[in-house]
């Protein structure tokens, strides 16, 4: 029978699967279906592994890996904000905060201490790590939106000045990243997957 970390530990565990269940609105590359919370989670955390040479500030890309596996860990009670959804994100904090409490409150007390801080420091964005961490987080849905021709913008009624907007955060951590998404949208404007 296992003791109470490891009970703890595996109630964790189980819990954080139901990221799967959660979908968000852009879609896979290529366009076949919608993108679920734990997908984007690994490839967003494999994305920051891969572009880390572009961050303007030095940054530990193990702690941005970490950090970007469990930021959108309070999406289990919370669900995914869309990022253009600004009824939603009246209360977000709110139920983000809640869910965190909930959540990582299944760990013991020096695991939950640890993964809360990387929720914290991602949500408060006051590290070179936190930035970075949150520049690839914007990047990657612009990438995965002209790479299915733009079927989640269109389906939502995106707009490239919505976008363009959004990238200003991309650029508080990575130029490079802010000027290829910029290139991007410019692309997905011309060829017809975003209004301008």
């Amino acid at each position: 029978m296992a003791d109470d970390r490891l009970r703890q530990q595996l109630a964790f565990i189980a819990e954080v699967d139901r990221l799967k269940r959660v979908l968000r609105r852009n879609y896979l590359v290529g366009g076949e279906r919608r993108e679920n919370t734990g997908e984007h989670s690994w490839h967003v955390a494999l994305a920051a592994m891969i572009l880390a040479e572009y961050s303007d500030e030095p940054v530990d890309v193990g702690h941005v890996i970490k950090m970007l596996l469990v930021h959108d860990i309070v999406e289990i009670d919370a669900g995914d904000t869309f990022a253009y959804d600004a009824a939603g994100h009246q209360d977000k904090d709110e139920r983000e905060q809640r869910a965190a409490d909930r959540i990582f409150g299944l760990l013991p007390d020096d695991q939950r201490a640890e993964l809360r801080a990387l929720w914290d420091e991602f949500e408060a964005l006051e590290t070179p790590e936190a930035r970075f961490a949150r520049a690839v987080d914007i990047f990657m849905p612009m990438f995965h939106n002209t790479s299915s021709e733009g079927r989640g913008g269109r389906e939502n009624g995106v707009t490239s000045e919505q976008i363009f907007n959004r990238q200003q955060q991309i650029g508080a951590a990575s130029e490079v990243l802010r000027q290829q998404a910029r290139a991007i949208v410019a692309e997905a404007v011309e060829r017809g997957y975003l209004k301008p």
